[in-house]
């Protein structure tokens, strides 16, 4: 069993569309007809996606939840991050071969960097 995807219900769904594409990396896989904009985007075909719902009053983002990417070059990814203007914590590696760091999406979702 794997996981089909996460689902973020956002009222900025262009932004976070946006974000999930061009920052993290993701290519839109299939959007939804309908009358609320639905997306999904996904690293690869097969793999989780992150499912954007479009709503105008989307509910608070839980606490203490964080979905997390694996990147090639954590540094490079935060220098990336930090030049378009996006918030990132200090990296932290709580090991020798393990290395991470922060960012918040457009709707508050933690989203982490490993």
């Amino acid at each position: 069993m794997a996981i089909a995807h996460v689902t973020i219900h956002t009222a900025r769904f262009e932004e976070s569309v946006a974000f999930y594409r061009d920052i993290v990396g993701l290519t839109e896989e299939q959007r939804l007809p309908g009358g609320r904009r639905i997306v999904f985007l996904t690293a690869a075909p097969e793999e989780t996606a992150i499912e954007l719902i479009e709503e105008e009053a989307a509910p608070p983002v839980g606490d203490g939840i964080s979905v997390g990417f694996n990147v090639a070059d954590v540094a490079a990814k935060r220098r990336f991050c930090l030049e378009k203007g996006i918030d990132a914590t200090e990296i932290f590696s709580p090991g020798p071969n393990v290395a991470f760091f922060f960012v918040k999406d457009p709707n508050g979702v933690t989203i982490q960097f490993i």
